[in-house]
Order: structure tokens, then C-alpha cells, then sequence
């Protein structure tokens, strides 16, 4: 079979850091190929030479069997390859059908804007991807899943050959997951297109994908197919493995602990439209998880908690005491913390220092007067640095500097270091590696260990059931059912998700 890609000998550092190594990444024509790794190991770097972001120190490229030197963008455009980035690159004061041709815009004779006929090919593309968007509505006015859809929608309109996809599956539900799989098999099959797959999800790889490579460390660890010779599909386990370098999807990491008092009681609660009538308790050391289906309610329950979304009607009691969280501000001082689900919108500042983000709810404690208190400030950053292993040579550099992973553990110890009772925890390893992912489950575990109440809001069932006590699962914004642990499976997750009932 022909190769569609040979990157030979890559080589990339940053201020003399070296971030990938002599690294070797053949992908055969037509196939869909993973590239994995953990958080930081090169993966997206390599990715940026490719597709013309980033400049390789060294090395070589062939494209189709013909070498190439990929100096921009849009040269790597031109060549084929579309690149389908992590970060949303959509503007959010421009129309659907506007942010699908920016940059290819289509004229009139006359040279005016041809809006009708662009607005005609992105509904095509829609169509073909079976989503339903209107190719009028504002982009702003799209959830998170709908914008990196029509990320995805630009390279299916130009026809790419290449197509690379940077974790594309990060905040889709799973029949979006299949419809956007379904249209880059289709793309690959009538098209001749070949796609490279960037995931953490490694059971999306195992289903999705022909072959895979694993870097670690700016390094080429190795490529096999997902079948062996045997036809078996390889184990989950063992590319974590290679991934981390020791056994982490294989470790338990749920421990019974005695609970406490109840901590909080909600009942009857409306959210506008989107949550009706929810009620629940949560005690100090439990784990409560909260799961279902995309736009079920789940989110906007935490934001509600949290004083992020007004409450329509039901009460709220922290510690015996009615309370009604109107702002994070005033929920915080109640013993509320919360990590939301979009990292990169809500939670982290861009501008700022780790150390900034790590205690930029808690400035007042390192404060004499107008003056901040530097010293008192780090003494209090190093010890979360060290207690969440968060990897960052310097609390100076900037938050966008570290990893998704380690970005992550930063946004957790901002709010530890504000000791709350409660901590409500959105999505809290999305976009984190395997290795990441085993770490904050065991941060968490440890936090409900010291007594602090803790609730789980995850579209993954596999992560609710794997460390939760409890979890509620919701469906048309109501609590459809409660499943404890003797209850749990994938399968009473889904029944419930999707209105249907466990009794018999």
C-alpha cells in the first residue's frame, strides 16, 4: 500500500527544550491512523509542522510520495491537508455558512458576495453529516458540540485528502461521534481521503481507527494496527501502557470510606427549561455522579448550584441552612467550589501565570492592605503544585504553556486551596490523557477521603460508574433514576438516559 504521509527524522524544540526527537510517522493511503500519546508528548507539535503552523527544526516529508516543504497554512491547504485543531478556530460575530468559506469566500459575476450560494454548499455539507445547523444562525449562539461540528464541516467542503483531527470528539454526545465518523469513512471511501486521529478516548481509537502510533516524550514509541495478525483488536490497557509507560486503565480506583453529615439537600428544583424538579442529597465524603445525555440538564444543574444560571423555583440547603447561591462570588463564600466543563473559556485565564490561576480566588489571603504578599502567594502554589504532581518548570510561565492535563490539575487547585465543603466537578478530565485521567481520580478520591462532598457532572458513563458512589441519571432535564454502585453498568446508564425505565 502507498503512504499518503512520511515524516522522517522530525525534529522540534522550543528555547532549547527539545519537544520532539528524531520522530518517524508513516500513515498508509486510506486508512484512519491514531496518533496518541500523553498530554505534552508532541503530539499536537508534530501536527502543527504538518499542517503549517510551526516551522521543524530538522527532518523531511512526503506527501503522496513527493517531498514537501510545508512553510504555512495555507500552503498546507493547497497541498490537501486540512487540520481540525483542538481549539476552536470559529469567529463567533460571523454566520455559520460565513465561518465555512472564510478565507474562500464565492463572488457574483458582478464580484459581490455570493451569499446564497455558500449558504446552499454548507447546507449540502450539513446534510451529508447528517447535523442539523442552520447555515444562517450566528456562531455565537452554538454550543460548544455544534462548533468544532462545523470545524469538522470546512474539511469536508474542500474535499481534504489529508485530514488530521485533534481531539474533534471532545464535547460531542455519542450519536454526533458516529455521524462525524460515519462522514470521514465516507470522505475516505467514495473520497480517497486518509485521516489522523489525535484522541484520549481510546475506545473511539479502537473502534474508529485502521493502525496507531504512540509517542512519549517528544519520542517515537512504536506503530501497530489495531488488529493483530489473528484479527484481535488491541487492548485498551496495553496502549495506555505504552502511552504512560506503567499500568493505569487497569487500576482500581474506588475505595469505600464512612460518609458524614449531609452537606447538601435540593429539592424540587427548576432551571428555566432545562432542569424540572430535581431533588438529591449529598453527604460529606461522597462522590455523587450525575450523567446523561448532551443538553439533558446535567450542566446547567452545576451552574445553577454554583450562582452561574439564575434558579426558577426549590430550595437549596447547605448544612441544614436554605441558601440560593445568586453569584460564584457568594457561592464560594457559602463552601462552594466548581470546575466547569470548557477549561479554555470558564476557568482558566489566558493572560495570567500558573501561580495566577492557582490563586486568583483566594488573592485576599495574601494581601496586607493593597499590597500582595508574593512570598506567601507561591508558598501556597508550590504546595498544591506538588500535591497534584502538576508538571511546570516555573509558577511564572504563562497557564497556556502546560498541557491540557496539567492546565486541568491547576483550575482543581485553585479551588482546593479555597477549602470548600462541596466542590461540583464539570466534565473533569475532558481533553486529559489516560495518565492525567488516573491522577486527578485519585485526587478526587483523596479529597472525599478528607470529608469534602464531591459531585461528578460527566457525558461518560465509564467515568461516573468508575469512581462514584451514586450517580443520577438524567433525561429531558428530570432525574430519570439513581443507580448505586451495585446498580451499575453501561446498560443502566443508557436505559435511563434515554427515558427508558429498569423496572420490570
Amino acid at each position: 500500500m502507498d503512504y499518503a504521509l512520511r515524516m522522517s527524522e522530525i525534529n522540534k524544540s522550543f528555547s532549547g527544550v527539545p519537544v520532539l526527537t528524531d520522530v518517524a510517522f508513516d500513515v498508509r493511503e486510506g486508512e484512519i491512523h491514531a496518533l496518541l500519546g500523553e498530554n505534552g508528548a508532541g503530539k499536537t507539535t508534530l501536527m502543527n509542522i504538518l499542517g503549517g503552523v510551526l516551522p521543524m527544526d530538522s527532518g523531511s516529508i512526503e506527501l503522496f510520495g513527493k517531498s514537501v516543504k510545508i512553510t504555512s497554512t495555507a500552503l498546507a491547504q493547497e497541498l490537501g491537508i486540512a487540520f481540525v485543531h483542538q481549539e476552536l478556530n470559529v469567529i463567533n460575530d460571523l454566520a455559520v455558512y460565513e465561518t465555512m468559506f472564510l478565507g474562500h469566500e464565492k463572488r457574483t459575476r458582478l464580484g459581490a458576495i455570493d451569499a446564497k450560494t455558500m449558504i446552499a454548499r454548507t447546507r449540502e455539507v450539513f446534510e451529508r453529516m447528517h447535523v442539523d445547523i442552520n447555515p444562517r444562525a450566528m456562531v455565537r449562539d452554538l454550543r460548544a458540540s455544534y462548533k468544532q461540528l462545523v470545524e469538522i464541516a470546512k474539511s469536508v467542503l474542500f474535499n481534504a485528502k489529508l485530514i488530521i483531527l485533534d481531539e474533534p470528539t471532545t464535547s460531542l454526545t455519542r450519536p454526533e461521534v458516529e455521524n462525524v465518523f460515519a462522514v470521514i469513512r465516507a470522505l475516505i471511501k467514495e473520497h480517497g481521503a486518509t485521516a489522523i486521529f489525535i484522541s484520549h478516548k481510546l475506545g473511539e481509537v479502537v473502534d474508529f481507527c485502521d493502525s496507531f502510533t504512540v509517542l512519549r516524550n517528544g519520542a517515537l514509541v512504536g506503530t501497530q494496527n489495531i488488529r493483530n495478525e489473528r484479527g484481535e483488536l488491541a487492548r485498551q490497557a496495553d496502549i495506555a501502557r505504552l502511552m504512560v509507560g506503567r499500568d493505569v486503565l487497569d487500576q482500581e480506583v474506588y475505595r469505600p470510606r464512612a460518609m458524614g453529615e449531609q452537606l447538601l439537600k435540593i429539592s424540587n428544583l427548576h432551571v428555566g427549561a432545562a432542569v424540572r424538579d430535581a431533588s438529591f442529597t449529598l453527604r460529606a465524603g461522597e462522590i455523587l455522579g450525575i450523567t446523561g445525555l448532551l443538553g439533558d440538564g446535567k450542566d446547567e444543574l452545576l451552574n445553577a448550584l454554583f450562582g452561574v444560571l439564575p434558579v426558577t423555583s426549590g430550595a437549596i440547603e447547605m448544612k441544614g441552612k436554605p441558601i440560593r447561591p445568586s453569584h460564584p462570588a457568594k457561592a464560594k463564600k457559602l463552601g462552594l467550589g466548581m470546575l466547569p466543563s470548557n477549561r479554555k473559556e470558564n476557568a482558566i485565564i489566558k493572560d495570567l501565570s500558573v501561580r495566577g490561576n492557582m490563586t486568583v480566588v483566594t488573592l485576599d489571603q495574601y494581601t496586607t492592605g493593597p499590597a500582595l504578599r508574593r512570598s506567601k502567594e507561591t508558598k501556597a502554589a508550590l504546595e498544591y503544585k506538588d500535591r497534584l504532581n502538576i508538571r511546570v518548570k516555573n509558577l511564572a510561565d504563562l497557564i497556556v504553556s502546560l498541557s491540557g492535563g496539567n492546565q486541568q490539575k491547576v483550575v482543581l487547585a485553585k479551588w482546593l486551596i479555597a477549602k470548600p465543603d462541596v466542590i461540583l466537578l464539570s466534565n473533569p478530565t475532558q481533553g486529559v490523557d489516560v495518565g492525567a485521567k488516573s491522577e486527578i481520580y485519585h485526587i478526587i478520591m483523596e479529597l472525599a477521603e478528607q470529608g469534602m462532598g464531591i459531585i461528578i457532572s460527566s457525558g461518560e458513563a465509564q467515568e461516573v460508574l468508575k469512581i462514584c458512589d451514586r450517580v443520577l441519571v438524567m433525561y429531558h432535564g428530570e432525574i430519570r433514576g439513581e443507580l448505586n454502585r451495585s446498580q451499575f453498568s453501561e446498560e443502566a446508564v443508557m436505559i435511563l438516559s434515554t427515558g427508558g425505565s429498569l423496572e420490570l
